[in-house]
Order: C-alpha cells, then structure tokens, then sequence
C-alpha cells in the first residue's frame, strides 16, 4: 500500500504568490467624493484596510485626481484591487504600471496634497505635466513614476528626470 503524505510547508504558502512583492500604481479621477468629510472618511477607511493587509501606499491628491502607488503581496493587491473597482468604480482607476519589486519603497500611507500654490507647481506642471493643466492621464507612465518618487523622496524634479 502507497502512503501519500503531504506536508503544509512554506512552499505550499507560495502558491498564491504570497513571497512575491507587488508594486501597482494607478490615476483616477474623483466623481464621487463632494466633500472634504467624505474624502476624508475615504482615506481613513483605506489607511486601515491597507495597514492591517500589510500594503504601503503612496497618495497625492490634486485637482479632484488621485495618483497612488500599493505596494504589497500578490494576494493583497489583488484583494484590494478588487475592493477598489468593487466599492469605488465611480472614481474611474487606470492603472498605469504593475510590476513585481524585490523590497518596499514606501513606508505606511503617505498622502500629499497638491495646491495650485507656486510651490506645488513646480510638481504638478513644470516638470512632469504634458499641457498647461495638471491632469495626470497625458502622463505617461514613467512620468508618473518620476512624480511619485519626486513628491515622496522629497527631491525637487528635474526636466532630465522624466524624459
């Protein structure tokens, strides 16, 4: 008689792609939140979500649009992808880059939000906009990454830097 023994070892955890770190970032529009209060209930229920399904995220928030960055586990991405078009399809998400990372480059939820300040201006226009108007859809995605990267490591950006 064949015995046929099968062990839960680290391995089997893998099949799900719990060992691999994901890096999504996507551009949205916001339609559905009309007020600070609600905006604001919005992301703390994320902060949660995220912080208690180990995704960091990066946020800025600009002109009635959202560029986050998540970075995570396969399977919590995945999840959370699915809770965002699931409870938040009016907000429209494109993503814009998916890739697998080898360590977390942000720490927490971070959000930054974006006036139409001079100082601001340098981030949403100057440097990395295509027009005259920030709108974070005429960015390519390189672009986006730039402006995340430059928002959040608190560099000033450069022309060269997105080119």
């Amino acid at each position: 008689m064949n015995i046929i023994t099968t062990s839960h070892t680290p391995e089997n955890k893998k099949r799900n792609g719990e060992h691999i770190l994901i890096h999504m970032t996507y551009i949205a529009k916001n339609v559905e939140l009309n007020s600070g209060i609600e905006l604001t209930r919005a992301l703390e229920y994320w902060r949660r979500y995220f912080e208690e399904n180990d995704i960091v995220s990066a946020l800025v928030i600009s002109e009635g649009y959202f560029v986050q960055s998540f970075q995570g586990t396969r399977p919590a991405i995945n999840t959370a992808l699915a809770k965002i078009f699931d409870e938040h399809s009016t907000i429209f998400p494109n993503i814009v880059n998916i890739e697998e990372i080898e360590s977390r480059q942000w720490s927490g939820f971070l959000i930054k939000h974006l006036t139409s300040s001079a100082e601001d201006e340098e981030y949403t226009l100057k440097s990395f906009s295509a027009g005259s108007d920030y709108n974070p859809y005429l960015m390519t995605s390189a672009q986006i990454e730039n402006f995340l990267k430059a928002i959040f490591d608190e560099k000033k950006p450069q022309i060269h830097d997105v080119i």
